[in-house]
């Protein structure tokens, strides 16, 4: 399929922005949950977008430090893209689904993740949001095979 036969942006990809060390985790691979107050229906490709804020707290947390160690923590910009595969939260009382887990959140369900080899500077929001035909465009110009 061609980039030219590809679905309006809005019908095949979403965005959400992610604080840094969060957003390098999940493009290790290590992280496959992103923890979040609320539910998300969206299920599909999604750029990884680094907020302009770096959880400074969370670079204490032996996981995190561990996951993310030697490794660049770009903000403002798309460092990559994953499969959102699902949207859970763990029941009361049970073990959390993984080490990333935090009680309580939504936990959105990533798998392939793949890096992109030059961040994109972009602006972005909190929640699912829709990237621009220009950014995406961008994206497959470092992922020519991405698609829906």
């Amino acid at each position: 399929m061609s980039t030219a036969t590809l679905p309006p942006t809005g019908d095949w990809i979403r965005s959400t922005s992610v604080k840094q060390p969060h957003a390098a985790a999940i493009l290790t691979g290590a992280k496959t949950i992103e923890n979040r107050p609320r539910t998300w229906s969206w299920r599909g490709w999604l750029l990884l977008h680094t907020s302009q804020q770096i959880d400074r707290p969370a670079l204490r947390v032996p996981l995190i430090a561990r996951t993310v160690r030697c490794r660049d923590l770009t903000t403002g910009a798309v460092i990559g893209v994953a499969r959102l595969t699902g949207c859970h939260q763990d029941p009361d009382g049970s073990p959390p689904c993984t080490e990333w887990a935090q009680p309580g959140a939504w936990h959105l369900e990533v798998s392939d993740v793949q890096a992109l080899a030059l961040p994109i500077p972009a602006r972005g929001q909190l929640g699912p949001w829709r990237p621009t035909e220009d950014l995406v465009d961008q994206i497959l110009q470092q992922l020519p095979h991405l698609r829906p």
